[in-house]
């Protein structure tokens, strides 16, 4: 008898614990959705990778089925997951106000609880300043030339084989010039290999946090990294320069200062989250921008006019890109915010709630975090005809920075600090492909998680480019 009791009273509690988990406690009204299973909740369908550039498949089932705003139990914390244009902005614009930085701990673990995303509004403005010292627009201006030169460089190199695959070389291009532009690091003067320990980091940059897994490989390497970063600040330490060359410079000089908010474990977390973003990011949207000009010839054929207008004009015309040229380059710009568009690289950006927030008849808990998803709003029929068809042309006359329809580099406070340099690289890359060089596009597909998309087994085979016939040879994706 006592033990059937005792079956009985663990039967109550399991059944109060999975209602209490399905049907979590909200002073108001939560949205509607579901929490999924106890413990994963909806994770591994969240965590699941596609090959459409439409709205994943977890977002789009949802918001079909509940409505732009659902919520769901994701990496081991409940969360509001938004499609609501309107939301979005709002979260952005009550930073640090209603809502503060709330990366999962498997992101957190990565990239470092000091990374610029949890910082206090107060230390990342700071931060934010120092690095536009390096990457803003005065300090782009100057370094141009060089990064004219390293690209042009790299793709002399793809030259000489059979075939180059698009995403590995453009990382490695990428790479070295963050590298160089932040720590003055230059691999081939280097015993190590710095940009090998990052390739197990995409895999599982959101992941389930199990040993043994893609997320214990990411803190594997993420170790090897800042341990070879420590030795090179002691390094620079052993050195002294009169002016402050590279962002390593500028972290050595602050933290010098009496009552400065830097620490080295902030300076190493920003660092390191910098110089993976930094060329994951712009490698992608390349190889896709890439992708979709093969495609495209009215688009190529349009560029191609655009960036041999500008060496016509010059009084030399082997001179290289000046500020002003890369500033007049109109129909670049609109084909990288297309590229950006339907890449959707940063498919989501996390926020906590600090204090209980009410927005249209639903109540967002303080503590929960909420998703806000960019795909929705980038691949709106009311805002985009025909949203999924690569189209340049759309951007015709429009701004291009931050709004309720097109947050492809963030927004509010936080906005992506190196916007500018992505863009910049992107443009010139174009401007060295289009009038140096003729290529085929071979194969590859699009592989998405909710980390970073990968457009894997793109492959093209390049050649200089006959000036004297100005034909490209193109061979269209089908």
């Amino acid at each position: 008898m006592l033990g059937l009791c005792i079956v009985a009273l663990v039967a109550v509690g399991i059944t109060h614990w999975v209602y209490r988990w399905r049907n979590p406690r909200c002073n108001g009204k939560l949205p509607p959705g579901s929490m999924g299973l106890p413990l994963i909740g909806e994770t591994i369908q969240y965590l699941a990778s596609n090959s459409s550039f439409d709205i994943p498949p977890f977002i789009k089932t949802r918001r079909e089925r509940y409505g732009p705003i659902f919520k769901s139990q994701l990496m081991g914390a409940p969360f509001i997951v938004s499609t609501d244009p309107e939301l979005n902005m709002y979260v952005f614009q009550q930073d640090d106000k209603l809502f503060q930085s709330g990366y999962p701990d498997s992101v957190q673990k990565i990239f470092g609880k000091q990374q610029m995303g949890n910082m206090h509004v107060l230390v990342y403005k700071y931060l934010k300043r120092m690095m536009l010292t390096l990457i803003g627009p005065e300090s782009l201006k100057r370094t141009l030339p060089e990064i004219e030169q390293a690209i042009h460089t790299s793709m002399q190199q793809w030259t000489c084989q059979d075939t180059t695959e698009v995403k590995g070389a453009a990382a490695d291009m990428i790479f070295s010039l963050t590298a160089k532009k932040l720590m003055s690091y230059d691999s081939s003067n280097s015993s190590d290999n710095l940009r090998a320990n990052f390739n197990a980091f995409a895999d599982g940059l959101i992941s389930l946090a199990i040993p043994g897994t893609a997320f214990h490989k990411c803190l594997q390497g993420r170790d090897r990294i800042l341990s070879r970063l420590k030795d090179m600040l002691q390094e620079r330490r052993a050195t002294s320069r009169k002016q402050p060359i590279d962002f390593f410079d500028y972290i050595l000089e602050e933290l010098e200062k009496e009552g400065t908010v830097l620490t080295e474990e902030i300076c190493f977390d920003l660092m390191f989250a910098l110089l993976f973003t930094s060329f994951e990011t712009t490698s992608t949207a390349m190889t896709l921008l890439l992708k979709f000009v093969s495609g495209h010839p009215l688009v190529l054929k349009q560029l191609t006019e655009e960036h041999e207008r500008i060496i016509k004009q010059r009084e030399n015309a082997n001179s290289g890109l000046t500020w002003e040229e890369y500033k007049s380059m109109k129909f670049t710009l609109q084909v990288i915010n297309e590229t950006v568009r339907l890449a959707n690289q940063v498919p989501g950006i996390f926020r906590k709630a600090i204090k209980e927030v009410q927005f249209k008849g639903y109540t967002i808990p303080e503590g929960w975090s909420v998703l806000v998803c960019f795909q929705a709003q980038h691949l709106n029929p009311e805002k985009y005809e025909d949203p999924l068809a690569f189209n340049p042309w759309r951007w015709e006359g429009k701004e291009s920075g931050a709004s309720k329809d097109f947050m492809a580099f963030g927004g509010g406070l936080r906005s992506c600090v190196g916007a500018e340099f992505g863009k910049l690289q992107m443009a010139v890359f174009v401007h060295c492909l289009v009038t140096k060089y003729r290529w085929e596009m071979i194969g590859g597909n699009i592989v998405r998680n909710p980390g970073i998309q990968f457009p894997a087994g793109f492959h093209i085979r390049i050649h200089q480019k006959d000036t004297r016939s100005n034909k490209q040879h193109i061979t269209p994706d089908t």
